[in-house]
């Protein structure tokens, strides 16, 4: 047999974890040297592997339309949509004291949410829901933007970024009073597959004292969303 041509029980498991979203850690799987090459080599390598995928589905890649997607692919995956998937990008997060001595929970809602399955490398697109109570420091507000982005521009698995986002906040705020929601629509579900255009997948995530009954209903209240019993 030839060795390229996987067994039908090994595409059959590939395609039952894809389809299902099954993930197989918390941290975002990566291998040992992940770094070892620049950016500006990366782009130079993924720019010659996706002209030749192009050319093996039969694209004409001397087109003035094609001639350049191969270095626009790269470039966009290396410094663009897969760019938190390196450290150095990793936003720095100053805190300020509360001098407003401010101390019920802060919410910042309808963050802009853009990632990439990990399963399938298509979209993955909805709204983050984050809020925190002061241990008697705070954020600047775009510094949770900037958070929720970089963990989402990465491969992913929406329950794996949402408790990304949450470790994160704790010990950025050093505090465990945080609360995350989730909903956004994955486009392996609507545009492959069953092809369902009008679910969404919702995940959350809750510590301190928002995994109390009091705080999380104040929180869902405060994003408007109801809190079934």
């Amino acid at each position: 047999m030839n060795g390229s041509i996987k067994p039908e029980k090994t595409i059959n498991i590939y395609e039952e974890m894809g389809d299902e979203h099954i993930l197989t850690s918390l941290e975002t799987p990566m291998r040992e040297g992940a770094f070892d090459l620049t950016d500006e080599e990366k782009i130079e390598k993924i720019e010659a592997h996706f002209r030749e995928i192009m050319d093996i589905m039969g694209l004409d890649l001397s087109d003035d339309s094609l001639r350049g997607t191969p270095y626009r692919v790269a470039k966009m995956y290396v410094q663009e949509i897969f760019s938190g998937l390196n450290p150095v990008n990793k936003p720095g997060v100053a805190l300020f004291e509360n001098k407003y001595q401010y101390n019920q929970m802060l919410v910042e809602k309808n963050i802009l949410l853009q990632s990439t399955c990990e399963h399938h490398f298509l979209p993955i697109y909805g709204r983050c829901h984050v809020a925190y109570i002061s241990n008697g420091h705070v954020i600047g507000l775009s510094k949770i933007n900037r958070i929720v982005q970089y963990y989402a521009k990465r491969p992913q698995v929406q329950e794996r970024l949402t408790m990304q986002i949450l470790e994160e906040l704790k010990q950025v705020l050093n505090t465990d009073d945080v609360a995350i929601y989730i909903d956004a629509k994955h486009m392996c579900v609507s545009s492959r597959g069953i092809r369902d255009t009008g679910s969404s997948t919702v995940t959350s995530g809750f510590s301190g004292k928002f995994d109390t009954e009091q705080y999380k209903k104040e929180f869902f209240a405060s994003i408007q969303i109801p809190l079934e019993v």
